[in-house]
């Protein structure tokens, strides 16, 4: 499984809010600060402010911040509100082609390993997450090693 972009960019924005605490951030700011695009990043702000995890100001002196304490705001929260949907397999969307779905095993099997996914999310809040406002201005090992994403552990049991 894997996130989409959207999911990724909310919640490093919600960790970059956080950092900067009572203080409005704009999306020039943050999109300077990851290198990521900035029309991309106000379609983000837009979600985040309508779901309620940002306050958004307007005008010329505008700009965002979180709307609830970090504490308040689960990672779950976040993800099911930018990922579109869940359907890791054709049968888990409408209409589906299959022709054992009536029958098949894997659904159920999915659907445990997708809940106990979102359980395990709804476990952490940005709160946990947070970074000090240094650690977005000083170069990192991330940074430097773009290319090269953290290590991933699977439990292996046989």
């Amino acid at each position: 499984m894997r996130l989409t972009t959207l999911s990724d960019y909310a919640l490093r924005v919600l960790m970059y809010s956080a950092a900067s605490g009572d203080k409005l951030i704009t999306i020039e700011e943050t999109a300077r600060t990851y290198g990521i695009s900035r029309a991309h990043l106000m379609k983000v702000v837009n979600i985040l402010v309508r779901r309620g995890f940002l306050k958004g100001v307007r005008g010329r002196s505008g700009g965002f911040m979180l709307a609830k304490l970090p504490e308040a705001i689960r990672v779950g929260d976040v993800v099911r509100a930018t990922e579109a949907d869940f359907a890791l397999v054709e049968c888990f969307a409408t209409g589906s082609q299959c022709i054992v779905t009536g029958c098949c095993k894997l659904p159920s099997m999915l659907n445990e390993a997708l809940n106990a996914f979102i359980v395990t999310l709804d476990k952490y809040t940005i709160a946990d997450l947070m970074l000090k406002p240094s650690d977005f201005s000083a170069p990192t090992r991330a940074r430097s090693s773009r290319t090269r994403g953290p290590t991933i552990k699977i439990d292996a049991r046989a």
